[in-house]
């Protein structure tokens, strides 16, 4: 019997692939040795934070990094990071920011749920722009001009979301930003792959990245990296970390954090909530590690057998497998599966529910529901799980 059967849970078969709400990634053997280990011994965490910073700056080329509890928290600290800098007063009084700026200017286009993450902080967005093409009003999208007319003395910096078809170009923004001593805090949460990535968002501006440590890099499901600039790290890493210590006696490493820089130890900060552990900090490098040097690529050829093997399982029904498999060398392949929902006699919707409340329950991908398909990501799947999802599949798309 299993933990979860413990807990009187039935673990699910995972089709979706690394989603926050079904647990992120499959942790390689080495990332969960990695986390074992870490957890037989102790270390000051700033010592910690600093090591972690390391490999994070050789990894990236950024100038420092931060292990943090998630991509969204990530996004929490850079925000807080921007709006304080290494004034220990604004720190102590955020998510207030009365009298000093706080605005960050923002493509309407860009706007999601979670860009609450930089809203929490204290934040305020001034939106830019719009996307008549997607409203069906016109040709235009949000164009670099009317970022800098946004700009005005409670301007704290620019928040951009960056995506393959993001527009207009980061490099663009980040130039009308810097031309006014403006920071840009970049939620590349999902960015990964590609790995180029890792450096090619911070060569384009970024004055601080966020990505996402649960996904493509495969760490601990809460994790996620924030990296750029060292001093807004520093900041960021200040209103993190438990401050529950002598000022005369803290020593943070100094290239991480300079303690002569601030006039005494910040209280307890923003990102207090948003602790990482120590096992979290080691195994998070291990898994960076790991994705830098393409150890997952490997994977790849089993990930496609899997799908071509559900698909041959359909043959027959009233359901179109068709297999996507990126060039890259890097990405995932996935198989989407379009219904006739007409001659099954059921839509996309109730096959997907089916399949969530039956035994065992299977989780496949619901971005696609509304155009009726299902989509089946490989990341997650084991060979005895593919031969029962083969099954199930054939079970719900029989008419």
């Amino acid at each position: 019997m299993g933990v979860y059967h413990e807990l009187g849970l039935r673990p699910i078969i995972n089709a979706s692939g690394a989603v926050t709400r079904l647990g992120g990634a499959p942790m390689p053997a080495a990332v969960l040795e990695a986390f074992v280990a870490a957890a037989d011994d102790w270390i000051p965490l700033d010592e910690l934070q600093a090591a972690a910073s390391r490999v994070i700056a050789e990894v990236t080329g950024a100038e420092a990094g931060l292990v943090t509890s998630g991509a969204a928290a990530a996004l929490t600290l850079g925000a807080a990071a921007i709006l304080t800098g290494q004034d220990l007063g604004r720190m102590d009084r955020l998510p207030d920011c009365s009298g000093f700026p706080h605005e960050f200017v923002v493509a309407r286009e860009q706007r999601n749920g979670y860009d609450h993450a930089v809203r929490v902080a204290g934040a305020r967005f001034v939106e830019v722009g719009f996307h008549e093409l997607a409203a069906g009003s016109g040709v235009r999208r949000v164009e670099a001009w009317e970022y800098e007319v946004a700009f005005g003395p409670r301007t704290a910096g620019v928040f951009y979301v960056h995506d393959p078809g993001a527009h207009p170009p980061l490099a663009e923004v980040a130039a009308r930003a810097h031309a006014r001593s403006l920071p840009v805090l970049v939620d590349a949460a999902g960015e990964l792959p590609p790995r180029s990535n890792l450096r090619a968002i911070l060569e384009a501006g970024a004055d601080l990245v966020a990505f996402s440590g649960g996904k493509a890099i495969r760490g601990p499901q809460a994790t996620g990296i924030l990296c750029g600039r060292r001093d807004l790290i520093a900041a960021a890493a200040l209103q993190m970390l438990d401050s529950d210590d002598h000022y005369e006696l803290w020593d943070p490493p100094e290239a991480f954090i300079d303690r002569h820089r601030l006039g005494g130890l910040p209280r307890q900060g923003i990102g207090r909530a948003m602790k990482v552990s120590k096992e979290q900090i080691v195994a998070l490098v291990t898994a960076l590690r790991l994705f830098a040097s393409g150890a997952y690529d490997g994977e790849l050829s089993e990930m496609r057998r899997r799908l071509e093997q559900i698909a041959a399982a359909l043959e027959g029904l009233p359901a179109r497998p068709r297999l996507h498999v990126p060039t890259d060398g890097q990405s995932a392949p996935l198989l989407e599966v379009a219904l006739d929902e007409e001659a099954l006699g059921r839509t996309a919707l109730e096959v997907c529910r089916r399949l969530r409340r039956g035994d065992p329950p299977i989780q496949v991908g619901h971005a696609l529901l509304h155009e009726g398909k299902l989509i089946v990501h490989p990341l997650c799947l084991k060979d005895e799980q593919t031969v029962v999802l083969a099954r199930r599949l054939r079970e719900e798309l029989t008419p």
